[in-house]
């Protein structure tokens, strides 16, 4: 889609647009592009100089969590390698997808914090995607029905704004006495500058954890501390633990190697002449115990940079000051103000066996910015989603594909669903893609929705949920399988027994 130019020769001059979207790290651009294939005016600015967002400085020991697969069973463009891909943003046009594995230097399944934002870049590249750089959006008014995003180019007046912001604005508790004299996650300095140092960080999370392993070499002892235990999300059988890159730290506290993961609470911190004493007490029997460190990191999280949304009603809930959102991302509060990229991880949709979404990354985020993009088509522009009709023979392997190979299931388990719904003719539609949440909650159609869930055993199967009389009124799970193929004979069997005559 073209963009107009203004007199800098920069895209998006000051104006009124259909949607603005603030953000140009990955949830920005993934909606941007979804809505510039649907043809809808918009508008992308950007504080950044270039595209990528956390991913221009973090994470700190540059390699991420989240893998890509150069070798699978299925070709790079296809829908099917998206399941093993966790770091590429999607596109609908085969040549633009799967970007990741041909900038990776294949030392890693991991890519670095480097090949990841030059993903960013090159997505941009190769989609003709535009944005506004160096255009901070710094506060927000109303005029009417159209909300004014203030910048120091100019005022930016739309229906539907859309956050794409982040959450990585550094988040340091304000009830423990002496947090001055401990660092933030963001501010670490080069590993070699912490030889020798004796480190307590607090917070025994991933940041935390990604720490300790970089740091393994270089300090020591190294102390990592929070009330709660932590959590492995190999136990967990979700991504909501310490994922499995870093378990160094714990393997080592584990054969006493100069690692210790303390339960504890940080009371206070108190400066002496040979370092920081960290006042803690722990959290098993609530005795004081005092840590001497050298250094001390606070990898205590990160908020949401909303500015002045909440002066506008915007509602937000917990530490880190996520907004209060409906299952298609809009404001609870404030109708018409969106939000993408990693502050949708604020709805939780089902919850089920209490595993969290997985819309704090890539791979979960990517596929939210699609249903919140649809749900503006449909309100604002009269765009509607397709929902080409059905031959009733091919339903059943058409979910049970869907439970097999397609990566929004896979990737946001229990989270979006494929549903197939049946219009008062009887006819057979194709809803596509939906929040599993939402088709429970909500008044619809007779029909079927099918998502992939891990239950807290780690069995990862089929569930089904049948909707008769406009509700949601039975769910249930298809037998596990060893490969995870959901395409058999028994199966079939098993997914036309639960619909019945629900699509007949």
């Amino acid at each position: 889609m073209s963009s107009p130019t203004g007199p800098d020769q920069r895209p998006f001059p000051p104006g009124e647009y259909g949607v603005v979207v603030v953000g140009s790290g990955p949830g920005g651009l993934q909606v941007s592009y979804y809505l510039s294939r649907l043809g809808i005016d918009h508008a992308v600015i950007s504080a950044d100089p270039a595209p990528g967002g956390m991913f221009r400085q973090f994470p700190f020991f540059q390699r991420l969590l989240s893998w890509t697969k150069p070798h699978t069973a299925f070709a790079h463009r296809s829908r099917e390698y998206e399941r093993y891909d966790f770091n590429s943003l999607v596109a609908f046009e085969p040549e633009n997808r799967a970007l990741m594995p041909d900038l990776m230097d294949g030392s890693s399944e991991f890519p670095s914090r480097a090949e990841m934002e030059a993903g960013m870049v090159e997505f941009v590249r190769r989609t003709g995607l535009a944005i506004r750089y160096q255009t901070p959006w710094l506060s927000t008014s109303r005029e009417g029905e159209l909300f004014v995003l203030h910048t120091p180019d100019g005022d930016y007046r739309t229906r539907v704004p859309v956050f794409a912001v982040g959450a990585a604005e550094p988040l340091l508790p304000d009830d423990i006495p002496g947090i001055e004299h401990a660092s933030h996650y963001v501010a670490t300095r080069d590993a070699r500058t912490y030889a020798g140092a004796r480190l307590f960080i607090m917070g025994k999370a991933n940041s935390g954890f990604e720490l300790a392993s970089g740091l393994l070499q270089w300090a020591s002892p190294i102390i990592l501390a929070s009330p709660r235990p932590a959590q492995l999300s190999v136990n967990l059988h979700s991504l909501g633990g310490v994922r499995a890159r870093y378990v160094q730290p714990w393997e080592d506290a584990e054969l006493g190697g100069g690692v210790f993961i303390l339960d504890a609470s940080i009371e206070r911190l108190e400066r002496h002449a040979d370092g920081i004493a960290v006042h803690t007490r722990r959290s098993q029997d609530s005795e004081p115990f005092v840590v001497e460190a050298d250094e001390v990191i606070a990898a205590t999280g990160f908020s949401a940079p909303l500015r002045d949304l909440p002066e506008l009603g915007v509602a937000t809930f917990g530490r880190s000051g996520l907004p209060t959102m409906t299952d298609h991302f809009e404001s609870a509060t404030v109708p018409g103000v969106f939000f993408a990229g990693t502050i949708t991880q604020g709805v939780s949709g089902l919850k089920k066996f209490g595993i969290p979404a997985n819309s704090g990354a890539v791979h979960g985020h990517r596929y939210n910015g699609r249903l919140a993009v649809d749900e503006i088509a449909a309100r604002f522009f009269g765009i509607d989603r397709p929902r080409p009709e059905l031959d009733p023979g091919s339903v059943v392997e058409r979910l049970l594909t869907s439970a097999s190979t397609a990566p929004e299931l896979w990737h946001q388990k229990s989270y979006l669903a494929h549903a197939v719904s049946r219009d008062a003719d009887g006819v057979l539609r194709d809803e596509g893609i939906v929040s599993l949440a939402a088709y429970v909650d909500e008044a619809g159609p007779d029909g079927v929705a099918i998502t992939v869930e891990t239950d807290d055993r780690g069995s990862i199967h089929p569930a089904v949920y049948v909707r008769r009389r406009g509700r949601v009124d039975a769910d249930a799970v298809l037998d596990e399988a060893p490969l995870t193929e959901y395409r058999t004979t028994a199966h079939r069997n098993q997914l036309e027994v639960l619909l019945g005559d629900v699509l007949r």
